[in-house]
């Protein structure tokens, strides 16, 4: 068995719902365009208020996923 190497990338995933949906929508977005995606950490979770209502959560994600072996 050869030895891995990952790359780490920062996402940021938005919802009207949640925080927890703003993460999923941005792993099931990731997950379209990379491969063997391992990882997700939440790194930081904000919101947009307008009028004193909140309107979108937003969740920064550091994912990891897997170079493809040679």
């Amino acid at each position: 068995m050869s030895d891995s190497i990952y790359k780490v990338i920062e996402i940021i995933g938005s919802s009207n719902d949640s925080w927890e949906d703003a993460a999923k929508q941005a792993i099931i977005r990731a997950c379209k365009s990379l491969e063997d995606l391992r990882v997700a950490e939440v790194v930081e979770q904000d919101l947009k208020i307008e009028d004193g209502v909140i309107v979108t959560y937003r969740t920064k994600l550091r994912i990891s996923f897997k170079f493809k072996d040679e």
